[in-house]
């Protein structure tokens, strides 16, 4: 079929809409009509050339979406043609040692690391491979995706908030729920307040944290931190002592060693954030003795068939702000401003809607 897509052909620069030609689905595949997908900070690094899993161009990014089945391929059992969805960033196999374990977001299984690649030559452009950002490619038009990626939505849940669950919700409150799994009562630090910020205290305040305190540079996204559940704001060069979780949703160097000092004794950080490659990390060894944690993460340590429908819920409960979150919906043909505001962290969230 053609579909129209917006197509990376050299890093750092305006992508153009051009009409692909991408394949009808196979087995175990799904072709989505993707209705919504946010502008995540993954896709800026991509545009970039800072993503180490973009380097061969053409490529087509997006990967936060959600949409509506249009047709599926032999095997697919768990949606139909008229499913509304989430597109998630991973669909574990099942059947991997990791998946065995009971490690979903660690999978394994060559499907899984396909897609992490620009998935199987599933596109073209005047005849030349085009490759999909974590086998997804959501801004376009349609998305032919793994089964397993894709997660049941009710139908009356809005498209644009519910894109914004496949990454920046999932990842931060997956941080707190799954990764560092914050016990009620309890003291958070999170510094950096960007969409993936906001969302780790949110999930602070799921899991019952009584003291959120959220950091940043920014004074605009402080008042933010604070709409969306922040106890306590300071700036970023003013951290507190003595919290009992640490999050670093910014990625910028020295800040993690900054939020893990922070921690009291026994104390857990998560880094939420994604450091620049190859920067050595500098700790004081001593604060390790006091049996503090240092943990990483990849988008919340998530398994999407149990954690999506939850944070669903949630929303639809209104305990978890997501129409909050989303600062501009805009059609295709705008997602290069899109970028730029995100490039300038003039905006929480612009969503492409379709």
């Amino acid at each position: 079929m053609l579909t129209r897509a917006a197509v990376l052909t050299a890093f750092d620069a305006p992508m153009a809409i051009h009409e692909v030609e991408l394949d009808d689905p196979g087995p175990g595949e799904v072709l989505v009509r993707v209705k919504a997908s946010g502008v995540c900070g993954s896709d800026l690094k991509a545009l970039l050339g800072k993503s180490p899993v973009v380097s061969r161009l053409p490529y087509v990014l997006g990967h936060e979406s959600a949409g509506i089945v249009e047709s599926v391929g032999p095997g697919v059992t768990t949606v139909a043609p008229g499913d509304h969805v989430i597109i998630a960033m991973n669909g574990p196999c099942g059947a991997c040692p990791r998946c065995g374990a009971g490690d979903f977001h660690l999978c394994t299984g060559p499907a899984r690391l396909t897609a992490i690649m620009g998935g199987p030559p599933r596109m073209r452009l005047d005849g030349a491979e085009v490759r999909r950002f974590i086998g997804i490619g959501s801004f376009a038009e349609h998305a032919l995706v793994a089964d397993a990626m894709c997660v049941k939505i009710p139908p009356h849940a809005p498209f644009a908030a519910m894109a914004l669950l496949a990454c920046g919700v999932i990842t931060g409150v997956g941080a707190v729920l799954n990764v560092a799994r914050v016990r009620p009562g309890s003291s958070v630090l999170v510094v950096g307040c960007g969409g993936v910020g906001l969302n780790v205290i949110q999930g602070a305040v799921l899991a019952g944290a009584t003291t959120i305190i959220a950091a940043d540079v920014a004074e605009a996204k402080l008042k933010l931190a604070a709409r969306f559940g922040a106890t306590h704001t300071v700036p970023a060069d003013a951290l507190p002592a003595d919290v009992d979780y640490a999050f670093d949703a910014t990625g910028a160097p020295g800040v993690l060693a900054r939020a893990f000092a922070a921690t009291r004794p026994g104390g857990t950080t998560v880094m939420v954030g994604s450091p620049p490659r190859g920067v050595p990390l500098e700790l004081d060894p001593g604060l390790l003795f006091a049996s503090r944690r240092l943990l990483g993460t990849q988008g919340g340590d998530a398994v999407p068939r149990r954690d999506l429908p939850m944070l669903v819920d949630q929303y639809l409960l209104g305990r978890l702000d997501l129409d909050g979150l989303i600062s501009a919906q805009v059609p295709l043909e705008e997602l290069d401003t899109a970028l730029t505001h995100l490039q300038h962290g003039s905006l929480a969230r612009t969503v492409i809607t379709l």
